[in-house]
């Protein structure tokens, strides 16, 4: 019997633990794909270091030169089963992604305190240095030009919603929980340990030492509790 599609999105604010998240989608065997990667790329053609100011600069020209939905459909162009999408970080990549059968928006969230806590944790270069900065940040991450990233209109548009403020156990046993809800409603077959390969492996930071991801791209978030579904 043929697997029914899931295509799972991330977004949420920075340092929330969508990285986590990812990581426990790919241990179910779920393949993984970020919107961040075509402005990465855009950063090598440039030949300009891959810091987060530079990254939200380049995705924010890509969009207005191209369309609000042009780093969705690159992507959707790729998915084929069973999927992430992460760094979903504007309401129109939202909708190109529900034109894919089985997209599903996971919104993932955490306290603010506690995420500038883990941003100076993992210690990635462009990270703000103090909460004052942490916060201007983010509101600079909340545009109201369509073709900038809208964070807080993306994850308000999720249909679930996982609290990250408690253990990576914690969180890991809600991913798979809500994952197997989803894949039941579906019809599908139980989603089970699998070996992923992942397009890219960088590093990640925790606690000031540098360890290798065995599994997706580079952030360094930590775990949740609770999980909502919004109607």
């Amino acid at each position: 019997m043929l697997r029914r599609p899931l295509i799972i999105g991330l977004t949420g604010p920075n340092a929330a633990g969508k990285g986590e998240v990812a990581a426990a989608l790919l241990r179910l065997g779920f393949s993984y794909h970020s919107l961040s990667d075509g402005v990465r790329e855009e950063a090598r053609r440039r030949g300009l270091p891959p810091t987060r100011e530079n990254l939200i600069r380049l995705g924010n020209d890509l969009r207005r030169r191209l369309g609000p939905g042009v780093l969705a459909r690159r992507v959707a162009r790729r998915l084929r089963g069973r999927d992430i999408v992460d760094s979903i970080r504007n309401p129109s990549e939202v909708e190109v992604l529900r034109g894919k059968r089985g997209f599903v928006l996971l919104g993932v969230d955490a306290p603010r305190r506690l995420r500038y806590r883990r941003s100076l944790r993992r210690g990635r270069p462009g990270d703000a240095t103090s909460f004052r900065e942490f916060v201007d940040k983010e509101r600079r991450e909340n545009s109201r030009r369509g073709s900038a990233q809208q964070l807080r209109r993306t994850l308000a548009l999720a249909d679930l919603k996982l609290t990250n403020d408690s253990s990576l156990r914690a969180l890991e046993t809600r991913v798979r929980r809500v994952t197997a809800a989803l894949i039941a409603a579906s019809g599908g077959a139980p989603a089970a340990r699998a070996p992923v390969r992942a397009a890219r492996r960088p590093e990640t930071r925790r606690y000031g030492r540098t360890r290798r991801s065995p599994s997706l791209p580079g952030r360094r978030p930590r775990a949740g509790r609770r999980t909502t579904a919004r109607a």
